[in-house]
């Protein structure tokens, strides 16, 4: 497909596709949606950045096997066909009403315009890592960074590692590693006992929780402890934790450090889609409808809540797409029951605010740009800070500093601008010739 100028203000026809409904992400909640959809008659495009359906809870890798759930969606999405996937792409630009620029791994030449009549956004969320001394040292990343790193084959058997942050995450990143053969020595939830005891007594009202919990209990867990500082040379030695009141020292070959989660909502953003200003999400109704016409968001990118209520609210947004709203309207109550355990997860592991005094003046935030603390926490904003530190114009492009800047210094949110991922000059060049 190629990016010649036609002159003409539109991309060339080889470049463009139209769908009834159009999915961003392949995580739950867009392979629920795009069977919702299908299956009411609709022809669905569903794309993702990476190479197979799954999103990040359902990632595989060598030695690593699938739920029965999931292997079972995969299957139907690549049997159905009304479904169109699109798989190692990602979302460059919206250069028109009803269109996304997109482009693909697969090739040199594989940018092109795809058109809908409805777009569902199910672009999830990431991990929020907040800085602390030795953060940057080799051996340290987030909970479901060193999920996913073991997941795709990086071997642990033998590693010393110790998971710390908050929220149910630490637990199965915890039972992943310990699967592959590593020996977790500790799990710090920064959340206090009150809290957790609280919760665990609450996880009646979902029983598929309260045995997932069961399965995943290790006797290394720490409730109200938090890491102060990694310790290292060239890479990680030792991690010091904080538990009631004393620290602790402890030797390991990694640490998974990671403070929950936070929505994926740049392209919401970018498109118009209004957002809660506290948490980020992106604000729908009963029918999973964006403020945005022709627009829809389900799943994790509209508020943390778990694989259930992402796949609940994915059918809910394909049938609403396909404008089956009576089945939509159906899984109301149930997607209600679901939002109460998302309630109960948030209140539990609510952070808490010392941690944001962890870092010093000299602890790098900016870790791709290498920029510290006191360099940038006088500005009142991502976008002052970029401008005279170079602070998120690294390769996360802001994903993690700025979100941790918000966390620290209440920074306000700024709009991205395309192109929302680094993007082939053949796609910039598609772009310019169909965004008229």
């Amino acid at each position: 497909m190629s990016a010649r100028h036609t002159g003409t203000g539109q991309a060339p026809a080889a470049c463009q596709r139209r769908y009834d409904v159009l999915i961003v992400g392949a995580g739950p909640a867009g392979m629920a949606a795009a069977r919702a959809a299908a299956g009411s008659g609709c022809s669905v495009a569903l794309i993702d950045d990476n190479p197979a359906p799954g999103g990040q809870i359902w990632r595989d890798g060598p030695g690593e096997r699938l739920p029965a759930q999931a292997r079972s969606l995969r299957h139907a999405i690549a049997a159905h066909g009304r479904i169109a996937l699109y798989a190692s792409t990602r979302v460059i630009a919206a250069p028109a009403p009803h269109t996304l620029l997109v482009e693909s791994d697969e090739s040199d030449e594989s940018a092109m315009h795809l058109q809908f009549r409805n777009l569902i956004l199910c672009t999830g969320a990431r991990e929020l890592l907040l800085p602390f001394p030795g953060w940057t040292l080799p051996g340290v990343s987030g909970a479901g960074g060193l999920q996913a790193l073991v997941k795709a084959g990086t071997p642990v058997r033998g590693e010393r590692i110790v998971i710390a942050g908050s929220g149910p995450l630490l637990l199965a990143a915890a039972a992943t590693a310990r699967r592959h053969g590593a020996h977790v020595a500790r799990i710090a939830e920064q959340a206090p006992l009150s809290r957790l005891t609280r919760f665990a007594g609450a996880l009646w009202r979902w029983p598929s929780k309260a045995a997932q919990a069961v399965a995943l209990l290790d006797g290394h867990y720490r409730a109200g402890s938090h890491v102060v500082e990694a310790l290292g040379d060239e890479r990680l030695r030792a991690v010091r934790i904080s538990q009631g009141g004393r620290t602790v020292a402890l030797a390991c070959d990694r640490l998974a450090c990671g403070f929950g989660l936070v929505p994926n909502s740049g392209l919401a953003a970018l498109l118009g889609c209004p957002l809660d200003p506290e948490s980020d999400a992106i604000a729908v109704d009963a029918l999973q409808r964006t403020g945005l016409p022709h627009v829809y968001a389900a799943g994790e990118c509209t508020g943390i809540g778990g694989s259930e209520l992402a796949l609940l609210e994915g059918r809910i947004a394909g049938y609403a797409a396909a404008g089956a709203d009576d089945r939509a309207g159906a899984l109301a109550a149930t997607r209600a029951r679901w939002h109460a355990f998302a309630e109960q997860v948030r209140t539990t592991f609510a952070l808490d605010p010392a941690l944001k005094t962890l870092a010093r003046a000299d602890t790098p935030l900016c870790r791709c740009e290498d920029v510290p603390l006191s360099a940038i926490q006088a500005y009142p904003d991502a976008w002052m800070a970029r401008m005279q530190s170079r602070c998120g114009m690294g390769a996360c492009q802001g994903r993690v500093c700025a979100t941790a800047g918000r966390v620290l210094f209440g920074w306000t949110r700024s709009t991205p601008r395309p192109p929302l991922s680094p993007a082939r000059i053949g796609t910039l060049m598609l772009d310019e010739n169909g965004g008229s």
